[in-house]
C-alpha cells in the first residue's frame, strides 16, 4: 500500500502545477457549464493516465534491459526532477483566460489529446520521472505504483473543476502560486530520493 501512496502523492505534484492541461480545464469550469466542466476533466484524466501508462511501462522496459540504463534513467531522473521542483519554486502562476473553450465535444477531445500527448515536455518530463521511479520501485510493485498516480490524475482533475466551480470568485495568482510552491518542495525531495537510489545502485 506504501507503493499505492507514493504513486499518489508524485502523481499530484506532478500534474497540480500549473501547465497546459490545468489551464484548459480550468478555463472550461471558469466558462463553462457544469456538465460540459466534468465532461473534459474526464477526458483530460483518460490521456493524462495513459501518458503515464505509456511513459512507465515503456521507460520501464528499456529500464529492465541493462544496469546501465537504470543508473542513467536515475540520474538523469534526479536532476531533472530536482531541476523541476526549483522551477517550481521560482514560477510566479498565473490565471490565464485566453485560450478559448466553447468548443463542442470533438474539439475537446483533441484539445485534451494536443494538450497532453503532443507536449513535448510533458513527454520527456513523464518518461524520465515515472522511469526513474520504476527503476526504484521493489518487483511486484509497479501496478500499485501506476495505480496510485492514475487515481492522483483523477483526484486532481476532478477536484481543480469542482473547486474552479464553487469558487471561481477567489481563484487568484496567489493561490496558484502556492501550489506550486507545495509541489516544488516535493518534488525537489523525490528529485533527491531518487539521487539516492542512484548513489546505492552505483556501490552495488
Amino acid at each position: 500500500m506504501i507503493f499505492f501512496w507514493q504513486g499518489l502523492t508524485i502523481g499530484l505534484v506532478s500534474v497540480a502545477p500549473i501547465g497546459l492541461q490545468n489551464l484548459f480545464v480550468i478555463n472550461t469550469a471558469l466558462t463553462q457549464p457544469r456538465l460540459k466542466v466534468y465532461l473534459t476533466a474526464l477526458i483530460v484524466i483518460l490521456f493524462d493516465i495513459s501518458l503515464a501508462v505509456g511513459c512507465f511501462f515503456g521507460m520501464g522496459a528499456l529500464i529492465a534491459s541493462s544496469k546501465t540504463a537504470e543508473l542513467v534513467i536515475l540520474l538523469a531522473g534526479s536532476l531533472l526532477v530536482t531541476w523541476i521542483g526549483i522551477g517550481l519554486l521560482r514560477a510566479k502562476g498565473s490565471m490565464s483566460l485566453s485560450e478559448s473553450v466553447d468548443v463542442p465535444l470533438p474539439k475537446v477531445i483533441a484539445t485534451a489529446c494536443l494538450v497532453t500527448w503532443f507536449n513535448p515536455q510533458a513527454l520527456i518530463d513523464g518518461a524520465v520521472m515515472l522511469g526513474a521511479f520504476k527503476a526504484s520501485l521493489p518487483p511486484g510493485q509497479d501496478m500499485s505504483f501506476i495505480l496510485g498516480v492514475a487515481a492522483a490524475s483523477a483526484l486532481w482533475f476532478l477536484a481543480i473543476s469542482t473547486i474552479i466551480l464553487l469558487f471561481s470568485a477567489k481563484i487568484t495568482d496567489a493561490t496558484l502560486r502556492k501550489i506550486n510552491v507545495i509541489c516544488g518542495t516535493v518534488v525537489i525531495f523525490y528529485g533527491l530520493k531518487l539521487g539516492y537510489h542512484f548513489v546505492k545502485l552505483l556501490g552495488e
